[in-house]
């Protein structure tokens, strides 16, 4: 009978200990530090031979402090990224100094960490165009290595356990995507699986879990972090998503941080604690999804702060304010707290960059917290909402062009003004090489600052330039305001004084100061919104000035037929010869949406009616930014060639 007492006790302290656990915490400030004064695990590089590869391939193995043969051990594989190797995690990650002070604080289970190479082919280092579909693809063929050559290997040089309730799998970036497709397609293989900041390799949730309930079963622990503010978070969040409708447990923790090894760390360190020992599901739900400063705050401002699902939290501080909203587009009522400080949780934001402002007592002002940009026709607040799409215009390891002033006295407003331009990159070196120059227009309420700034012309551009998608050519960023502003600013007088001011002060300042390539065929013209009629109204006239046109949410308003119909009876009575002059005439808009559809589509109609050529793109987002970066990444592509 006091055996029977002892075991009951014994099992109920081991069921009040699992189920009082609390979430595990991100690490504390030094424990990715080496102390010396604990025992240290070991790392070694072991050559294995692999039959998917035919040949031999490497992989680093960390063996815990006191590790030795008698014993049995649990394995985690740990993957790298799609820029890294089997000595990323080393390099990067500190693990063996993560894992050592952990078991000095007896938070882990002795565990072998395996970390190979995840690039199973002959030449698997990461040189070279690390995304050329050979390589992208021998990310996924690792599956195979894994299973029928390094998983044998391990288990025959080490002592360890073989059954699937001792091997965990989890990676980072494109190892995330390989540790959730290679986990969940083999759970008779693992039964822990994380994914930190899961790259676009992961499948898509159906395909990752096709049957909810044997992952219910199956599954110890499924565990999917990410940094806020990563461009990728889509993929991770779309797998939570997925497992939250079909009841499927698992932890998704964000936290504030980007795609590096300050998030990769701390997945490792969570992640690790919670492998190999009970787990408490009821915990789960405990791990925060916390939001990260926007890109586009002030320094050292904590807010406006993105949320993991594109929503924004804002804050201010008026204490003696009676009301306070957010404009962004929609006006969200901000809540005030005993400190005088004001904040409210928006609905979930499109992509890309937005105007904003705070409306406090009925007066339109810029968030100090944020960087402020020219729009609607002031000073305005903008925040950028990162999404999985937006890499073509983020800042990536690729030769940089520059954007420059250049100032001029422009003989037609008689004044000194002003453009943007883009040089591509070795612009300043190849002084024998003449470029392309494509003239981009803004829309109403901005200047030739919206393209530079909002824009990301740049960025756009030395993207494309080093992949090799658009030819190396000068974008001028023109000031196309010659009106008192408003309505007027699209009238007929202000389209010819643009068209003057374009002909007779910008293109001559350009052909005296930068290496230009002449004629029609290197030179383009395109605009959004009012700078979609200016390109309309200049470049069809000068189609032997511009072989490439393109007009970005705009269109004749259907509603102003004295403007619109000497447009189209010039377009009647030189069809021919603007077919002919043109190798590109590109419209796009951003879907039904856009405030400017409607002009645009009886436009179409009426040039399908004169039998004018076009090509034509729709992106949805409305008569927004995102579109407008879009569209200058896939007109650009068409340029020039």
């Amino acid at each position: 009978m006091k055996i029977l007492f002892i075991a009951i006790t014994s099992v109920l302290l081991i069921n009040i200990s699992v189920f009082s656990q609390e979430a595990i915490k991100p690490g504390p400030t030094g424990f990715d530090i080496q102390r010396d004064s604990i025992p240290h695990g070991k790392i070694d590089t072991l050559t294995y031979t692999s039959k998917t590869v035919d040949t031999l391939r490497r992989t680093l193995i960390y063996t815990p402090p006191g590790y030795s043969k008698k014993n049995k051990y649990p394995v985690l594989y740990l993957l790298h990224g799609i820029g890294g190797d089997e000595k990323e995690w080393l390099n990067g990650g500190k693990p063996q100094v993560i894992l050592d002070n952990l078991y000095a604080q007896g938070k882990i289970e002795p565990m072998i960490v395996v970390m190979p190479n995840g690039r199973a082919m002959k030449n698997d280092r990461a040189t070279g165009n690390i995304m050329a579909p050979d390589k992208v693809q021998a990310f996924a063929n690792f599956e195979k290595d894994l299973l029928d050559d390094l998983i044998p290997f391990i288990e025959k040089k080490y002592s360890v356990f073989t059954d699937r309730e001792h091997r965990a799998i989890a990676g980072l970036s494109m190892g995330g995507g390989q540790s959730l497709n290679f986990g969940l397609g083999n759970l008779d293989k693992f039964a822990w699986i994380g994914g930190f900041s899961s790259a676009p390799n992961t499948k898509t949730p159906q395909e990752l879990v096709p049957n909810a309930e044997a992952a219910r079963e199956k599954i110890k622990l499924l565990f999917i972090s990410c940094g806020a503010s990563d461009g990728l978070i889509s993929f991770s969040k779309r797998t939570h998503d997925y497992l939250q409708q079909n009841n499927v447990p698992h932890i998704y923790f964000i936290e504030p941080g980007g795609h590096d090894f300050k998030v990769w760390k701390n997945g490792l360190y969570m992640f690790s604690q919670l492998i190999f020992k009970p787990v408490n599901p009821s915990t789960f739900s405990k791990y925060p999804v916390a939001g990260a400063p926007s890109a586009t705050n002030v320094r050292n401002s904590a807010y406006p702060q993105i949320l993991a699902d594109s929503r924004v939290i804002f804050s201010t501080k008026a204490p003696d304010a009676k009301k306070v909203q957010v404009d962004l587009g929609r006006k969200y009522d901000m809540v005030k707290d005993t400190a005088g400080i004001w904040t409210v949780t928006t609905d979930s934001i499109s992509e890309g960059f937005h105007y904003y402002s705070l409306i406090i007592d009925g007066v339109a002002v810029a968030d100090p917290a944020s960087e402020t940009f020219y729009g609607m026709g002031r000073m305005a607040s903008g925040i950028e909402i990162p999404f999985s799409g937006g890499a073509y215009y983020a800042l990536r390891n690729v030769p940089h062009g520059d954007i420059r002033i250049k100032k001029y006295f422009s003989r037609v407003t008689n004044s000194w003004r002003q453009f943007y331009i883009y040089t591509p990159p070795d612009y300043d070196s190849a002084v024998n090489t003449s470029y392309p120059v494509l003239y981009i227009l803004h829309g109403g309420g901005e200047d030739e600052r919206g393209w530079a700034t909002q824009g990301k012309t740049d960025l756009i551009l030395d993207n494309l330039i080093a992949a090799k998608k658009a030819k190396p050519m000068l974008v001028v960023m023109v000031d196309g305001n010659l009106s008192s502003g408003g309505i007027a600013g699209f009238g007929e007088r202000s389209l010819q004084l643009f068209e003057s001011e374009l002909k007779e002060a910008v293109i001559p300042v350009v052909d005296k100061n930068y290496r230009i390539a002449k004629g029609s065929s290197n030179t383009a013209l395109a605009g959004l919104s009012m700078g979609g009629l200016q390109t309309l109204y200049a470049g069809i006239k000068n189609t032997d000035m511009f072989a490439y046109l393109g007009v970005f949410s705009s269109g004749w308003w259907a509603n102003q037929p004295t403007l619109s119909n000497p447009q189209y009876e010039f377009m009647k009575n030189n069809a021919s010869t603007i077919n002919n002059n043109l190798k590109s005439f590109w419209i796009a808009m951003g879907g039904k949406e856009d405030i400017a559809y409607t002009n645009c589509k009886v436009m179409l109609s009426k040039f399908d009616e004169l039998n004018i050529k076009y090509q034509y793109s729709e992106y949805p987002g409305g008569h927004t930014w995102p579109v407008w970066r879009n569209n200058l990444y896939n007109f650009a592509q068409l340029l020039f060639k």
